[in-house]
């Protein structure tokens, strides 16, 4: 449930209005069988999108790529940055059980608890993300004027730098909290549907 993270300085893909880093956002599936709880595990470590970071495989992903679009505004001994757009594009991917006949309606209920879990973790990735794009394009508009262009966009490359890596820390500190309470998080949720459905609030599994 890591994330790759690629960053170009490029021509973003479109412009929002001002103020606000783009997010372009898309998704896939990865089909999973079995019937049974042990089946769904199987499945998920073996079909799971495989991470880099960690080199295992996981029951969700997203895939992340930061670009930025910089203008710069020079007169004489002084250059500084006009304006500047994020543009987030993230790869959401996630998996699809072919619901087994044989399935008991407890498998089907925990199934239908741990999707909406995994989907849940991994948009919560996708907001991270395009917060750290929102404050790296305020940054980039904040920074003082420089001498020259050249020092203007050495600095618009340690600003992403220093933006970029406080994004990778406040993912793997997500990732962190949410392994650690996984389980009792597993738990609650199931008590909150068993409860829904009992009372008519939420369709059986």
């Amino acid at each position: 449930m890591k994330q790759h993270l690629l960053c170009a300085l490029m021509l973003a893909l479109t412009a929002l209005p001002a103020g606000a880093a783009n997010l372009v956002k898309t998704y896939s599936y990865f089909a999973i069988g079995g019937r049974t709880l042990d089946d769904i595990e199987k499945q998920l470590s073996k079909n799971g999108p495989q991470v880099k970071s960690t080199g295992s495989r996981h029951p969700g992903a997203t895939q992340m790529a930061f670009t930025t679009r910089v203008s710069y505004a020079e007169k004489p001994g002084s250059c500084r940055i006009a304006d500047a757009i994020v543009t987030v594009k993230v790869k959401v991917i996630l998996p699809e059980w072919r619901r087994s006949r044989r399935a008991g309606p407890d498998v089907r209920l925990f199934w239908d608890t741990l999707f909406a879990d995994i989907k849940r973790h991994e948009e919560r990735h996708v907001e991270i993300a395009k917060n750290h794009g929102k404050q790296l394009e305020d940054a980039l508009k904040a920074s003082y004027p420089q001498k020259t262009c050249a020092a203007a966009k050495a600095k618009a490359a340690e600003i992403t730098a220093t933006q970029l890596a406080a994004h990778d820390q406040d993912q793997l500190r997500f990732d962190r909290v949410e392994s650690v309470n996984f389980e009792s998080r597993i738990l609650r949720l199931l008590r909150y549907r068993i409860e829904g459905i009992e009372k008519g609030r939420l369709p059986p599994a």
